[in-house]
């Protein structure tokens, strides 16, 4: 269903078989989607903005795939957008997605003009999810990541700042940021800065080797003097460890 306007044209979606018409510039996703499927609005160069009710929770493949004039998308139902989802929606500045979970390959590549996005409750991101979003300079998640794949951001040469968690695991390879050289911060989710991703990677590994020190350090006292470091930290005792006094290992 459409309704007129001046220059605007709105209509409002109501699932598989609706043909959207080729002049719509404002879509309102009806109550009754629960997912956007495949191509739905494949290159609708008309289409302005979206929004979609807290019952829609995917967004199909290539669903907005080469929506040149999309600018505004606001799903906060959505959990998961398939591949190639948002694909070269160059003119798309505003996303509010804050149950956005799965964000799979290439789902938002060539959205060259997004600047930011935030994605509270996002867990994995796949290989080229961001690739050539050149103006993104601020990328925010929260604690529930669990994983970014390779060359997640690739090409983001904008890229500044980043916000995530520390958790092992989370940086799935070395060439997520690659051509991303203006990326001088790193958030910890909980607060804690780091300047370089290499500043986070060493500080998940203090974090490792202080794990394994508390843990040696809490079987110290049960343990007789006259054991070597090497003995203590393999949890082996015996009479061919050579003997040492007691001794408390220190944090990295």
């Amino acid at each position: 269903m459409a309704a007129e306007g001046d220059h605007i044209r709105r209509y409002n979606y109501t699932g598989e078989d609706d043909e959207v018409p080729d002049d719509v510039t404002h879509v309102t996703v009806d109550a009754s989607v629960r997912v956007i499927p495949e191509e739905a609005f494949y290159d609708n160069h008309s289409i302005v903005e979206v929004i979609c009710g807290v019952n829609v929770k995917k967004v199909g493949e290539g669903a907005f795939d080469g929506c040149s004039s999309l600018r505004r998308v606001i799903m906060p139902g959505v959990e998961v957008v398939e591949e190639n989802a948002f694909y070269d929606c160059k003119a798309l500045t505003d996303i509010e997605c804050g149950k956005l979970e799965i964000i799979e390959s290439e789902a938002f590549q060539r959205c060259t003009s997004l600047g930011s996005i935030n994605l509270p409750s996002a867990k994995f991101v796949e290989g080229y999810a961001f690739r050539y979003c050149e103006a993104l300079a601020v990328v925010k998640f929260g604690s529930k990541l669990e994983r970014i794949e390779r060359r997640a951001f690739v090409d983001c040469t904008a890229l500044e700042r980043i916000t995530i968690p520390l958790k092992d695991g989370i940086i799935a390879a070395d060439d997520i940021f690659t051509e991303c050289d203006n990326l001088k911060h790193v958030d910890q989710v909980e607060g804690e800065l780091h300047e370089t991703i290499a500043a986070l990677q060493l500080e998940e590994w203090r974090n490792d080797m202080n794990e394994e020190i508390d843990s040696i350090n809490q079987i110290l006292p049960t343990v007789s003097a006259g054991f070597s470091p090497a003995c203590i930290a393999s949890r082996h005792f015996n009479e061919e460890c050579p003997p040492i006094s007691r001794v408390a290992i220190v944090h990295v």
